[in-house]
């Protein structure tokens, strides 16, 4: 079970609480994303994502329980202008002085990679609030709602995280190369203790992004140790670029991985929900070729 402790090292403190609570729903779970001045530009990855959430599949009724999360004033003002979406900026002293993060931050760059850990710290913190959620990332397409695919059993399973590929074993998280750009973690004592730890490495981890820490994590036997129970969720639902799901009549989510910039993933993505668009309950869909996200690593 669950239990809060007595000093909570939180972003915003009773305001990150309160975002929280208005997110959540009856179970303590929300889903959260994180997004920058980048992110947010008009016509970009935020409106893409709203508009997936909108239109998808039994998913318009999750978007009262989505919390998007502001680095920078420019992508809370937008957040904000968009209406009907549950906004909440990081305070001004969560960021510590560190670099300006607002402009696109490219696949592995410092700033990038600092964005991640900044991330890290902050779910962590929710965690500590006991509250259980499904982080995605905003070039993460929603095309129906993903909940039922899930098919989490409460107190049974910790974490459901994605893979680039997955190879068909669920329970099988030490060969299934974990991405970080969707899961859901409940609210346990060691979950908080597995994101805490999963921060503090990054003090021996220069250079690394955090989705390679936890995988190295893994490999350490973390998850082991800790007692946290951990699920590989099926690419043929919750699909990525680096893996097409063969029938698209049952996923769920689509997300930009294996794609470098912001630009291609925008264009690909675009296409990604026009195909969604013309699937109807008997045809199969062809997904188009992610090509601008391949010429991105020319």
């Amino acid at each position: 079970m669950w239990r809060r402790r007595s000093a909570v090292r939180a972003y915003g403190g009773d305001d990150l609480e309160a975002a929280l609570r208005g997110a959540a729903d009856a179970n303590r779970t929300l889903i959260l994303s994180v997004l920058n001045k980048a992110y947010a530009e008009e016509d970009g990855l935020l409106d893409l994502f709203v508009r997936s959430l909108r239109e998808g599949e039994g998913t318009a009724q999750l978007v009262s329980h989505v919390l998007l999360v502001a680095m920078d004033r420019p992508a809370y003002r937008r957040c904000v202008s968009l209406g009907g979406v549950r906004c909440y900026r990081l305070p001004a002293a969560s960021r510590n002085g560190t670099q300006d993060l607002s402009s696109e931050q490219l696949y592995m760059s410092d700033g990038f990679i600092r964005m991640m850990w900044r991330r890290i710290r902050l779910l962590g913190d929710v965690l500590k609030h006991g509250y259980s959620f499904i982080f995605t990332d905003l070039d993460v397409m929603w095309l129906r709602n993903p909940f039922p695919s899930l098919k989490y059993r409460t107190g049974e399973e910790d974490l459901l995280i994605s893979c680039d590929k997955f190879n068909g074993r669920p329970q099988d998280y030490l060969s299934n190369e974990l991405n970080t750009g969707f899961f859901f973690v409940a609210a346990y004592n060691r979950t908080a203790a597995l994101f805490d730890e999963w921060h503090a490495a990054r003090g021996e981890s220069a250079g690394m992004k955090e989705q390679d820490v936890l995988n190295r994590m893994k490999r350490r036997h973390t998850f082991r140790r800790l007692g946290v129970t951990v699920r590989v969720l099926d690419t043929a639902r919750f699909s990525g670029f680096c893996q097409d799901s063969r029938d698209a009549r049952q996923v769920a989510t689509v997300h930009a991985n294996c794609c470098r910039t912001m630009r291609a993933k925008i264009a690909d993505l675009r296409a990604v929900l026009r195909a969604a668009r013309r699937l109807n309950g008997t045809a199969r869909l062809r997904w188009p070729p992610h090509s601008e996200c391949a010429k991105s690593w020319r």
